[in-house]
């Protein structure tokens, strides 16, 4: 795989730089154009942002008492993402939820 990239890493290091075109220079701008950009605000639209990761839960319940295992288990994971996203705003999943709740408060998956 080497010999095969040698030569082409060699063919764009020797290769003689192409001249550049330049752009056009914008129009000028009217007051009107200026109305009209300052009406709309360029906003960012904020997409919820959604990773995988495995917890690992035993080492979070350890010595836990059994009726406070599954709220606990929720806490864990939000206090979790928010360190690994670096976040305040943690929304827990209704799936994920259920699903740590589904053996009950005692068994957590």
């Amino acid at each position: 795989a080497q010999a095969i990239l040698a030569p082409r890493a060699l063919r764009a290091c020797t290769a003689a730089p192409q001249p550049r075109e330049r752009a056009a220079p914008p129009p000028p701008r009217t007051p009107a154009d200026m109305a009209k950009a300052a009406k709309k605000p360029a906003r960012k639209t904020q997409e919820p942002k959604t990773m995988d990761y495995t917890v690992h839960l035993h080492k979070y319940l350890h010595k836990t008492q059994f009726k406070k295992r599954a709220p606990r288990a929720i806490r864990a994971i939000r206090r979790f993402a928010e360190k690994v996203m670096m976040t305040k705003d943690i929304r827990i999943d209704t799936k994920l939820n259920k699903f740590v709740w589904s053996n009950g408060i005692r068994n957590i998956p």
